[in-house]
């Protein structure tokens, strides 16, 4: 529930109610936008659920992960085919279902064990290229997914040992055990770049994923810490976005104020609270705000009825599932933060301050003196009238569930708790999914190929 909660309010537009927001990346670090707004949330949702997984399985929780793979494949299956067969995020899906069966000792599940690693080693080959020629020249010549190779190859080599078929087996076994042995990174070139100040983990990585070119790993370090310095500098933004769109409170659907938008009318003049506004009351369309803000009456009565909320004194909401999410915004915007030209939103427009209900009928009339009565600007005219009556209509109803201590919270109540974890668990991190600890593999690689070297022993004496 909270992966969908999450996804959901991360993909539709909603006004968020955390301080970051959840984006998809590609291998570089950009952005990527593809899809239907369903197609977005149901791949953000696979995606934070396949997260959760690798953690648990990391913990050697393999059952538990189990059940968050199962729940995840069921969110991928709702995207577009289309979409999601030319990236490596569900074949290693697959991988990671079989892998759990493998840890689990699970032999019931054989068949279908084989079947997954089907469509896995199909599914990487449409998204690396053959023999991995596509990964490879995005990577820039570099190894990074060796270990995932070394896993898929072990486990295939195990389904055909357990279906009789002892050559497969070895020749997968085999291939298994000479990748494994590229990823033994020796001492003494870790010890190099430690010594130039990497992290040992850091330097690790690197070396799996050049093949122990000092030089190469160089770059990919440095390359790796730029990264990181734009991702902060990004989340940074971010935040600041997340705080301003909250100032200007919520459309009439309960949606942010569009930021690109935004930025798009400002750039040719208009006011940047001005054009928040005339954005939130008409849902975003931005040819609507357009022409309200080039309407000189409607412009005029949108200022009018924005100097009116500012003369209005505000409170902030008290104790509550709210409260302190609540207070933040505020105390930054006390603290001069906020731009002074942003106009603080009543009630109907944000969940962070509302306007008292003794002054409404005052500020009505104020607004009716304002409208002009043109029949051209009827259309417009009416959106500012209807979003101050529900403006004021929010208020009353939530001045009266404060008075009798309601809570204040709006739809269903957040398990802000695994929302968090969720979120802390993405990384941002692209080459984290092919850092693979392969320990256990390579145990498992010597054990099979020695039960089979016992059973061609046995063969020959017989």
């Amino acid at each position: 529930d909270a992966a969908q909660a999450l996804s959901q309010r991360h993909s539709d537009g909603s006004l968020l109610d955390e301080n970051f927001n959840i984006a998809l990346e590609d291998q570089s670090g950009q952005k990527v936008m593809f899809g239907s707004a369903d197609d977005m949330k149901a791949l953000k949702m696979a995606l934070m659920l396949h997260q959760k997984a690798k953690v648990l399985i990391k913990k050697n929780m393999y059952k538990e992960a189990l059940d968050v793979l199962m729940m995840s494949e069921e969110a991928f299956a709702l995207c577009d085919n289309k979409l999601i067969e030319r990236v490596d995020n569900v074949p290693m899906l697959q991988l990671d279902i079989v892998w759990c069966y493998f840890m689990l000792r699970d032999v019931s599940r054989l068949e279908v064990a084989g079947a997954r690693l089907n469509k896995a080693r199909v599914g990487f080959e449409l998204s690396h290229g053959k023999d991995s020629t596509r990964f490879r020249l995005l990577q820039a010549a570099r190894h990074a997914d060796l270990a995932l190779y070394v896993r898929l190859e072990l486990l295939e080599g195990v389904v055909a040992y357990y279906n009789g078929n002892t050559e497969k087996a070895r020749g997968s076994l085999s291939s298994a055990q000479s990748k494994y042995m590229q990823l033994q990174v020796p001492d003494e070139a870790i010890a190099m770049l430690t010594d130039m100040g990497y992290d040992a983990r850091a330097s690790k990585r690197a070396l799996k994923m050049t093949g122990y070119d000092i030089q190469s790993s160089v770059d990919l370090l440095c390359e790796e810490r730029e990264k990181k310095i734009r991702r902060r500098e990004q989340d940074i933004e971010t935040q600041r976005e997340i705080m301003e769109q909250r100032r200007y409170g919520k459309t009439p659907m309960n949606k942010a104020v569009d930021m690109q938008k935004l930025k798009g009318l400002t750039t040719i003049g208009f006011e940047k609270y001005l054009a928040a506004e005339a954005l939130r009351i008409n849902e975003n369309d931005a040819e609507k705000a357009l022409d309200l803000l080039t309407n000189p009456e409607l412009n005029c009565a949108l200022q009018s009825k924005i100097q009116s909320r500012r003369k209005r004194p505000l409170h902030v909401l008290g104790a509550g599932p709210l409260g302190a999410g609540a207070a933040a915004p505020l105390a930054a915007a006390a603290a001069g933060n906020a731009p002074p030209q942003i106009p603080d939103l009543n009630a109907a427009e944000g969940d962070n301050q509302e306007q008292l209900a003794n002054n409404e009928e005052e500020a009505a009339n104020n607004e009716a003196e304002a409208l002009p009565n043109d029949a051209e600007a009827g259309a417009n005219e009416e959106a500012v009238n209807q979003d101050q009556d529900m403006g004021d209509e929010a208020e009353e109803e939530d001045l009266i569930e404060e008075e009798a201590g309601a809570s204040h919270a709006q739809g269903p109540v957040r398990d802000v708790a695994m929302e968090n974890e969720l979120a802390n668990e993405l990384t941002g991190d692209a080459l984290d999914d092919y850092d693979i600890d392969v320990a256990n593999e390579g145990q498992a690689i010597a054990e099979y190929l020695s039960l089979l070297e016992s059973a061609a022993a046995a063969a020959s004496s017989s």
